[in-house]
């Protein structure tokens, strides 16, 4: 499923009366011309909202957005046909030369801007409250345990009444970042019970394939004792309940912004410089801390970007972009990890 998001002044004009929107007296620096972007599916929602209010601000800008998976956006940037890409993995050693020769005078850097949780959306007739610990996780999702009322899923959820409902696992078809998230936290915390590895593309066998984080949603949404992956704003779109799961203090911890603000503080800075990749511990023992999470980052040159590019990604990680991303489901950024970001930004030349 492709999404394009290409809000112009005359959408501007009709919203202008948003409550949600910032006014012109706060900290929007416009810019003019236009600008395209490719890539993550998971940040669609946010970057539409930032698109929104960035345009009723700055009638002189029209910014576009196409929600193609992480993977084909990396390739686009890299191939010049988008200003910037958002992906939800760091790049490979590959990408990264090539992103880099694309940039010509200056390397190509990642920039956090959209934090959630990678929620474990279901559809179970009658389970309105699931727990699920990492292995169990990934004996599901391998194909290992097969109906609701398994005993690794009983076992999870004491006292609780499980269906013998069919399991019928739902995993993204294209290549995604949101793949890559979700196989390294199975690789690192499911142990013998995840023989896989961590990929961008669905490395089991088994279960059903959809395009996009709204087509893993829809599908759970149709179809009873349906479990999937996705950014957990497209459960919240659809209504779905999202499972409890197991973090390594042995706590089941639902999918919160706090929760995940907890984990995202505690990675690790790999980049230098303007380059702010992050590691992310899934096995983080952190207390009520969510260890699936997922971190886009808008990769872009750091010298050269347009004038655009750069003004609206500075509005996307200050305060107001981060608040109108909270207003559609996602985690902002921890500030600490906000003020790093948007110094970043402010650095691109």
């Amino acid at each position: 499923m492709k999404l394009r998001l290409a809000l112009v002044l005359t959408l501007g004009l009709v919203a202008g009366c948003d409550a949600a929107a910032v006014t012109a007296d706060e900290a929007v620096h416009c810019a003019a011309g236009s600008i395209r972007a490719r890539g993550s599916s998971a940040q669609a929602n946010a970057v539409s909202a930032w698109i929104k209010d960035y345009q009723i601000n700055c009638s002189g800008a029209t910014v576009e957005y196409d929600s193609t998976g992480s993977g084909a956006g990396v390739r686009a940037f890299i191939a010049g046909t988008a200003d910037f890409a958002g992906t939800d993995s760091p790049l490979s050693a590959a990408d990264q030369a090539a992103a880099d020769a694309r940039c010509g005078t200056g390397v190509a850097v990642h920039l956090p801007a959209v934090v959630g949780p990678i929620a474990l959306a279901y559809n179970v007739a009658g389970v309105g409250d699931l727990r699920l610990a990492p292995a169990t996780v990934a004996k599901v999702f391998a194909g290992a345990v097969t109906t609701w009322d398994d005993p690794a899923i009983a076992a999870d959820n004491p006292g609780a009444v499980l269906p013998s409902t069919t399991i019928r696992t739902v995993h993204r078809g294209d290549g995604s970042g949101t793949t890559g998230n979700f196989t390294a936290f199975l690789a690192a915390t499911a142990g013998g019970d995840w023989d896989f590895g961590a990929d961008s593309a669905w490395p089991a066998p088994g279960g059903g394939a959809q395009r996009g984080s709204n087509g893993v949603a829809t599908a759970v949404a149709r179809t009873d004792g349906a479990i999937g992956y996705v950014e957990a704003s497209y459960a919240r779109f659809h209504s779905l309940a999202t499972a409890r799961v197991g973090n390594g203090a042995g706590e089941f911890v639902a999918p919160a912004d706090d929760a995940v603000a907890r984990t995202v503080a505690g990675a690790e800075v790999l980049g230098r410089d303007r380059d702010l990749r992050l590691a992310v511990d899934h096995r983080t023992a952190a207390a009520g801390a969510y260890p699936i999470v997922l971190v886009t980052y808008e990769v872009v040159c750091e010298a050269g970007a347009k004038e655009l590019t750069r003004s609206f990604l500075g509005y996307a990680v200050s305060p107001e972009g981060q608040a109108q991303a909270a207003r559609v489901g996602y985690t902002p950024l921890p500030e600490d990890l906000r003020k790093k970001v948007e110094a970043a930004v402010a650095d691109l030349r």
